[in-house]
């Protein structure tokens, strides 16, 4: 991702001022920019929240897996500083986000069964993805509940009958598939089905450089990709 971030910020006519790996000083290339595109790891967050919080710059945040205490720092961070926080920089991704929402607030919990499906290239070390957990929160959203109150994952062995309103998870691995994501809402005589394929990881270094370019100049906030997009 920071070769193909690299690429585009050139291609976006952008001067590129640095970048560090694991364990490279953050503080020092905050200091030398305007935004910061952080795809880091979810155990870095709270640390880089309270680094270019100091430096006063913007971030753009691509990390998933962090803890409540990684978004809390983000939402202190956001106090002082633009951030657009998002789990997925694609486009369609985002659109796909909005879709969801909408439609679990249109489709009866008790009648529409929703699932939510993910594949991902066998090194990706957590599940459900990041995007998959957010489009759970946009169904969750629609429908007025509270995710952690409804999320089923990982059904295995003798679970009994599937529950009203229930949001389930199945997660997959294998190749080198960059990302296929499926929201699937099922009632007894229709189903509707969305679906995500990302063949290429530019798409999501694209849309963080979109974002980072949206996002200078912005008043201290908490931001997503649909402010981005105007969705």
């Amino acid at each position: 991702m920071g070769q193909l971030v690299a690429e585009e910020v050139a291609a976006a006519g952008l001067e590129l001022a640095g970048g560090v790996g694991r364990g490279g000083d953050i503080a020092a290339l905050a200091a030398a920019s305007d935004v910061v595109i952080d795809f880091t790891l979810g155990t870095t967050v709270a640390h880089h929240a309270a680094v270019l919080r100091a430096a006063g710059v913007g971030w753009v945040l691509g990390t998933t897996g962090g803890t409540g205490a990684a978004a809390a720092a983000v939402a202190d961070a956001a106090e002082i500083i633009p951030v657009i926080a998002a789990p997925n920089f694609s486009p369609g991704v985002n659109l796909l986000l909005a879709l969801a929402e909408r439609l679990g607030a249109a489709l009866p919990a008790n009648a529409y069964d929703a699932e939510i499906l993910e594949m991902h290239h066998r090194q990706k070390v957590d599940a459900p993805s990041g995007t998959a957990l957010a489009l759970g929160e946009a169904v969750a959203a629609g429908r007025g509940v509270a995710l952690e109150d409804v999320r089923v994952s990982g059904r295995d062995g003798h679970t009994g009958p599937r529950q009203n309103g229930e949001i389930g998870f199945a997660a997959l691995r294998g190749g080198q598939i960059v990302g296929s994501h499926s929201v699937m809402f099922t009632a007894g005589s229709e189903q509707i089905a969305l679906t995500h394929h990302a063949f290429d990881r530019r798409v999501f270094a694209q849309g963080a450089v979109r974002a980072a370019i949206w996002l200078h100049g912005h008043s201290p906030g908490l931001y997503s990709m649909r402010d981005v997009l105007g969705i």
